[in-house]
């Protein structure tokens, strides 16, 4: 389970985050969606371990993640998590199969065989079996992000962090990924996306960060009018 509780978090004296409490069960699909730069990603963030509240506590497995050291939250992070941010951030110089290891060799160790089986596993799970040797620009956009996906899942986490995952997408590339992310929660993952997919919103627990606050999605505004103010809003 992941608990928030009280968070806040404020840059140059504004609030992006005010009174967080936050509950998400082991195995759920939580999506938050809301306007550009309203504080999904550093909510994100925070639950991650990548950036400090200013206040408030968050506990994973019942572990207040922000009273660890740093070796024992990058740890954590290592074993617990996985992140699959908007862009799929490959290392342009590995093969795909190498760039799905390297969270092994960031926890530690070399990758034995047992991990490389493993990671042509994913490769396969994710639909691009035939990739492992390829480079990350002989990819098309979708191809990099389930490898990034793969990546995420190679040290079998039990919680999955998406930032905009499809977020450059077309419709039908991005119906594929989110297919995908629904195949992994039934596997038991933990997944919390943040997404400006509302067309997605019927796949698990929706939120809507608006003022600094939480709410239940879509209890506050309508898809029509939360893609109006998306529009209104863009970065």
């Amino acid at each position: 389970m992941i608990r928030l509780e009280n968070i806040g978090k404020r840059y140059q004296r504004s609030d992006v985050l005010q009174r967080i409490d936050w509950r998400i069960a082991d195995s759920a699909f939580v999506l938050v969606t809301g306007r550009s730069g309203g504080g999904k990603t550093t909510l994100l963030s925070i639950m991650g371990g990548l950036t400090r509240p200013d206040e408030g506590r968050v506990l994973i497995d019942d572990v207040d993640i922000w009273r660890l050291s740093e070796p024992e939250l990058a740890a954590l992070r290592n074993r617990k998590l996985g992140f699959v941010f908007q862009f799929p951030s490959l290392i342009p110089t590995l093969r795909v199969l190498d760039n799905v290891l390297l969270p092994i060799a960031f926890g530690g160790r070399s990758p034995n065989r047992e991990d490389r089986e493993f990671a042509g596993s994913l490769l396969a799970m994710v639909g691009i079996a035939d990739k492992e040797k390829a480079y990350p620009s002989q990819l098309s956009g979708g191809q990099q992000r389930r490898a990034a996906i793969a990546r995420a899942l190679i040290n079998r986490p039990s919680i999955i962090l998406a930032d905009e995952p499809t977020g450059d997408l077309d419709e039908s590339t991005e119906a594929e990924i989110m297919s995908l992310f629904q195949n992994i929660n039934r596997q038991g993952v933990t997944i919390v996306m943040v997404t400006h997919a509302l067309d997605y919103a019927a796949l698990g627990t929706a939120c809507l960060l608006k003022n600094q606050q939480l709410f239940p999605y879509p209890a506050g505004p309508s898809p029509e009018s939360a893609a109006g103010e998306e529009s209104r809003h863009g970065e």
